[in-house]
């Protein structure tokens, strides 16, 4: 079942490439002190010694799509993009699924890994859409002023 957003004054319309990256940096950070926190809990656990491997990095993995997903479906909005007035939703105005967040998280990965392309490709896309947002289903909105 998809639940609309409120209604906004005035047509919503799509962010710039460089309101996005600021977005990003922002929850950057809040990812890292999720990880940090994470390694102080695994050096804690650990007995005080260094802890790495791949049990680490799946916690770590699952700790930041966790992270992303809840802001996202539930709120439609991570900690930074609320600072820079952005909004993820269905192309119908709706929250998006936990489906689509994991579709949406899983493509950004990759539109990183090839080197930023998956974001550029908005600045040729006629609807200014990333991979990520084509592949979910999904748009983010630049949401009006108060």
């Amino acid at each position: 079942m998809s639940i609309p957003f409120p209604e906004q004054e005035g047509e919503l319309r799509q962010p710039s490439l460089m309101r996005r990256f600021a977005a990003m940096i922002y929850d950057g950070f809040l990812v890292v002190a999720i990880w940090m926190c994470a390694g102080f809990a695994a050096v804690g656990l650990n007995h005080g010694e260094a802890v790495s491997g791949p049990v680490l990095q799946t916690v770590l993995f699952l700790l930041t799509f966790a992270f992303f997903a809840y802001f996202w479906v539930r709120l439609g909005q991570t900690l930074g993009m609320q600072a820079w007035k952005l909004r993820i939703q269905t192309l119908d105005g709706c929250h998006i699924s936990l489906r689509q967040a994991l579709i949406r998280f899983m493509t950004a990965i990759l539109s990183f890994a090839c080197f930023g392309l998956g974001f550029f490709w908005m600045l040729f896309s006629a609807n200014k859409a990333t991979w990520h947002d084509s592949f979910s289903d999904t748009q983010i909105v630049l949401l009006p002023k108060k």
